[in-house]
């Protein structure tokens, strides 16, 4: 028998026609059957101290899992996408260096750009030449200026371009402590823009702000889910309101299955609310990896860890994946870093056959488990946080900033303690590698003190006090 091993679809045929004929081969085995033999290997020790292990939201993962484990059938993701597009982020400073990096960055694999930027930019200029018909664009605008706004999409428009504005006023609280103006004429500006463009991708999400800070899966999934249900709320009366969408930015940390089930739960929750709304049931998801467990000593270790991460998007089913480049933390944005870390979402894709299955984790019992639990879990503090006049009104409080500061402290300890490794940093460190003279950018939290409404969720890495005394102690 000849086949082509070349053709990823030929060996799943072939694959699939061997399995079929070695299932009739064996007698299936019970989940009863697998714990028992598991017992008898453990010679005595016990099950649930030796094997089961219990994670930051409280779950409690066993060494198997069986379909007798499941009572439902497989769970259908909603929106999940058929394919994903690999993404670059490119920061609006100079508007014709941002159109060079922009169109470089797609003539060498890249099918998105995401662009950031501070104040208004010259939009014939970042778009000069732009393939607008082969690429998707995103924004993320650290502004709220509506003449602007007005004008780009009315550009973009004539373009037929496809865009996420990604607009998300209470994110940019959440991360600042302020509106962007204040909250009466921030929603105004959202009011106005969304009744004259409401079949634009104009609200996003942004949870990547709760996992940076230090949030566990359930935070992230349920503030996120509070986070969406105050536009939903804001806009259950208008009129164009069935159309409504939001865009989902997330981060995605180490802990591989959960973060393929934690978008997958996330699927599943939105779904849910959106319903109750009467609007679009699915939603657009933009993930990047998490920066909370990037190290500064042992960099190169950062390219391992965000091929994980960005694997873990890809399988959850993100329609577009960002990577972070290896040096983010310390170089400033280098030709080198941004093409190794697009260079790793085009082996996933190219080489690796990312995209030739669109819903690869359909039928795993343990990432369907996992997907049940979250959501379940997520669905209660949700619920909880409704209870307590939703998301703003906890935040005002500090209920919110207080839940993940105490998630944050017990992550820290588990790092502090090397139960969460960082392989480089706080197991295995090199001690002769020095970092004081490569720093191009202050990789640590800064403080700027300003008058805020309310406290900020402040992004932090786990590493920063061993790095910081690591600095210190280097030699001349």
């Amino acid at each position: 028998m000849k086949i082509a091993f070349n053709n990823p679809n030929n060996v799943a045929s072939t694959a699939s026609k061997m399995s079929n004929s070695l299932y009739n081969d064996f007698e299936p085995v019970s989940a009863k059957q697998w714990k028992q033999k598991i017992q008898v290997d453990l010679k005595g020790a016990d099950y649930n101290d030796t094997l089961v292990w219990q994670s930051l939201e409280g779950i409690h993962v066993r060494p198997t899992y069986h379909a007798d484990d499941s009572d439902t059938n497989a769970l259908t993701i909603p929106g999940h996408p058929l394919h994903w597009d690999i993404t670059q982020h490119v920061f609006i400073d100079d508007a014709s260096i941002a159109n060079h990096l922009a169109i470089d960055a797609l003539e060498k694999g890249a099918e998105a750009i995401f662009f950031t930027a501070e104040t208004s930019f010259d939009k014939e200029t970042v778009f000069a030449n732009f393939p607008f018909e082969k690429a998707t664009i995103y924004f993320d605008l650290k502004f709220l200026d509506q003449d602007f706004l007005k004008q780009l999409m009315a550009f973009l428009k004539t373009k037929k371009a496809s865009v996420y504005y990604n607009i998300d006023i209470l994110g940019n609280l959440i991360e600042t402590g302020n509106w962007f103006q204040n909250l009466s004429k921030d929603h105004e500006i959202l009011d106005a823009l969304y009744q004259k463009h409401s079949t634009e991708h104009l609200l996003s999400v942004n949870t990547a702000v709760y996992q940076n800070a230090g949030a566990t899966m359930v935070q992230q999934l349920a503030y996120g889910l509070a986070h969406a249900n105050e536009y939903l709320n804001h806009f259950k009366t208008s009129a164009n309101k069935t159309g409504l969408q939001i865009t989902f930015t997330i981060a995605t940390g180490s802990n591989y299955f959960f973060e393929i089930s934690k978008i997958r739960a996330l699927r599943i929750l939105y779904a849910a609310l959106a319903k109750e709304y009467d609007v679009e049931q699915t939603c657009h998801v933009i993930a990047s990896p998490s920066k909370r467990n990037k190290t500064l000593y042992d960099y190169n270790v950062n390219m391992l860890r965000t091929t994980t991460e960005t694997m873990s998007a890809v399988l959850g089913g993100a329609n577009a994946v960002s990577n972070l480049p290896y040096d983010a933390l310390y170089h400033k944005s280098n030709e080198f870093g941004e093409r190794i870390s697009r260079n790793q979402l085009l082996v996933l894709k190219k080489e690796s056959y990312f995209d030739v299955v669109s819903n690869p984790a359909d039928g795993s019992y343990y990432i369907e488990s996992l997907t049940q639990q979250l959501a379940a879990k997520a669905l209660e503090l949700f619920k909880s946080i409704e209870k307590g006049g939703g998301l703003l009104a906890q935040l005002k409080e500090g209920t919110i900033q207080k839940k993940i500061k105490e998630s944050a402290y017990k992550e820290q300890q588990w790092f502090n303690e090397g139960k969460l490794v960082l392989l480089g940093t706080n197991k295995y460190p090199n001690t002769a590698d020095q970092m004081k003279h490569d720093l191009e950018l202050y990789p640590f939290v800064k403080t700027n003190i300003r008058k805020t409404e309310i406290a900020p969720l402040i992004s932090k890495r786990l590493s920063e006090k061993v790095e910081q005394e690591r600095l210190d102690n280097e030699k001349e």
